[in-house]
């Protein structure tokens, strides 16, 4: 029953963000946007870790907007993940992928036409997993099965943004608050890790007016 009603909520946020973004007045932003992701897992007991370097991708529109203030949700597909080498008996590097929707919700606190400071949370739905390996017994790929990892994530997310027109450049940290392994398997490959990202962005307001 729980995972039907997540479900229900997840499809029910997304439709209302890809509305809201079709319909807004003029006055609110909403747009595309697009960068970089640099994420990292934190796993212990292994010797040298490494950021995993992806992408997100998607929608973004204002639900309430003033000239000090908005509030904003946006819609992305990203990757995360992470690599971690373990020397020993057995020298290992693992690449551990996570593929997920993102939806993050953010005060804007505009400072002036130029600056955006940018504090909120974000909840994922997980889309898919991938750990490849290549060590001293050779290389490969397994697809996990999803139900090995919780298929929702959430955090905390702080940024600034610096409007340029209609372009917005701006960064992210993200800071996952839940467990993402949800089976023995998956805690024997990465523990008790959270997800933890950061983002840079390139922003287009397909609303803006000179």
């Amino acid at each position: 029953m729980k995972t039907k009603l997540k479900h229900i909520l997840l499809v029910a946020g997304i439709f209302t963000i890809a509305s809201t973004v079709t319909s807004f007045a003029q006055e609110r932003r909403a747009g595309i946007k697009g960068g970089l992701n640099v994420s990292n897992l934190y796993v212990d007991d292994v010797d040298d870790e490494n950021a995993r370097y992806g992408f997100n991708v998607g929608l973004f529109g204002e639900i309430i907007s003033t000239e000090a203030f908005g509030l904003q949700a946006e819609l992305l597909y990203s990757t995360k993940g992470s690599k971690f080498v373990t020397d020993g008996i057995i020298d290992q590097e693992t690449k551990f992928n996570l593929n997920y929707i993102d939806v993050p919700v953010l005060a804007v606190f505009k400072l002036g036409e130029s600056v955006d400071l940018q504090l909120g949370a974000y909840g994922s739905y997980l889309l898919g997993a991938n750990i490849s390996t290549d060590g001293d017994f050779g290389s490969g790929s397994d697809d996990l099965d999803k139900d090995n990892f919780k298929s929702f994530d959430y955090g905390l997310v702080g940024g600034i943004g610096f409007n340029f027109g209609p372009a917005q450049v701006g960064a992210r940290y993200n800071y996952g608050l839940a467990k993402i392994a949800d089976s023995e398997t998956a805690r024997d490959i990465i523990g008790d890790s959270k997800n933890s990202f950061a983002q840079l962005y390139l922003a287009f307001n397909l609303n803006h007016h000179p």
